[in-house]
């Protein structure tokens, strides 16, 4: 039995000690470090055929974990990635998010330590539903550049994010919507004409704490409202978005946009709460938080009914498109439940929540801005 092998045996044991014994093997044989970066590789690359992504990885490392472990994953990840010609769709922008910098120093011991810890939770995550093809399968023909409608619904939420002035976000923040309602459409319009044998696919978007339950609504809402589902899984921390193709990039972008809005807004709203003499408090934040997801919700699927209306010879198309989501999405999740939302009651924080969310919102009739 090797060094690694003594080694590996405290991956699966209960207690601390026998990972410090373990990295005091692995501290006193330098020669062993090439084979334990190896075996971590391995680790790695047997978790994408359990499912998992390299976000998925980061999100669990960080979750349970230190910075140092995030970094040593990003290494990992990135030395197992790099020896493939082409990686799955979505990849590589999850690959330019990890953080793989130089830590502090540290000594060998305290350095295997990380390793072991960062090993151990590796070997103990469970298999998850896949959500797309793996690095070494056939893939489909790499699409060139990103398509004109995303690029321009990213330039309005980002536009949105920066300015200071709400009437002014909440212009930018319907054009995004109604883009993709129309985007939607013309979808629509594509499977009615012609048929193809496109499935509906998913994604995993990160649903971080605090207030992720919340979080997770406003997710729920925006995928309803763009004809996907969301299923959150909240020990793991993200929620899967079910849809076609064309409806998830557009989904998480204004679900990560109208999250950033909807925390600035919080933070002033905060603020005003404060120069009137009053705490900040959980329950405000969280109530905050409930309101502006129920209220982004119901404008959001009005904004999607009205441009549906426009063309009421595609209703059908569109209806068999959300009846093959919903398949899809029972398909890959047979057993889900709903869960009752946790949260102390502010009506402070849900007023202002149910403010912020108009002024984010989607009103069909007022001009937007350039």
């Amino acid at each position: 039995m090797t060094v690694i092998d003594k080694a590996f045996e405290a991956l699966y044991a209960s207690d601390d000690g026998s990972l410090d014994t373990a990295a005091s093997l692995l501290a006193a044989a330098p020669g062993a470090d090439a084979e334990l970066s190896r075996r971590g590789e391995e680790f790695v690359r047997t978790l994408w055929v359990r499912g998992w992504q390299p976000a998925d990885l980061a999100r669990m490392a960080r979750r349970e974990l230190s910075d140092e472990h995030v970094r040593l994953l990003a290494g990992l990840i990135s030395s197992e990635t790099a020896g493939y010609e082409r990686l799955p769709h979505r990849w590589q922008a999850q690959l330019d998010a990890l953080d793989a910098g130089e830590g502090r120093p540290t000594d060998r011991f305290s350095r295997a330590t990380a390793v072991l810890e960062l090993y151990r939770l590796l070997v103990r995550l469970p298999r998850l539903d896949a959500v797309g093809p793996v690095p070494g399968e056939a893939l489909p023909p790499a699409a060139v550049g990103e398509p004109r409608m995303l690029t321009r619904i990213r330039a309005l939420l980002a536009k949105a994010e920066a300015t200071g002035y709400p009437e002014e976000a909440e212009a930018l923040t319907a054009k995004a919507q109604e883009l993709m309602a129309r985007h939607s459409l013309d979808e629509a319009t594509l499977a009615a004409g012609a048929p193809s044998p496109e499935t509906p696919g998913a994604i995993r978007v990160g649903v971080e704490p605090p207030y992720e339950q919340a979080k997770a609504i406003l997710l729920d809402a925006v995928a309803t409202a763009n004809h996907c589902r969301a299923v959150w899984n909240e020990t793991y921390g993200f929620s899967t978005v079910v849809g076609f193709e064309a409806d998830l990039d557009p989904v998480e972008l204004l679900y990560t946009s109208l999250l950033v809005q909807g925390t600035a807004a919080m933070t002033r709203a905060e603020a005003e709460q404060r120069a009137g003499g009053r705490k900040r408090t959980k329950s405000f934040r969280q109530s905050f938080f409930l309101a502006y997801a129920n209220r982004l919700g119901a404008r959001l699927s009005a904004t999607s009914r009205r441009v549906a209306a426009e063309a009421p010879t595609l209703l059908p198309a569109l209806a068999s498109r959300e009846v093959a989501v919903t398949a899809r999405t029972d398909e890959l999740f047979p057993e889900t439940r709903t869960t009752r939302v946790r949260a102390a009651w502010d009506e402070a924080g849900w007023t202002h929540g149910a403010t912020a969310a108009d002024a984010a919102g989607l009103h069909p009739n007022r001009p937007h801005l350039p």
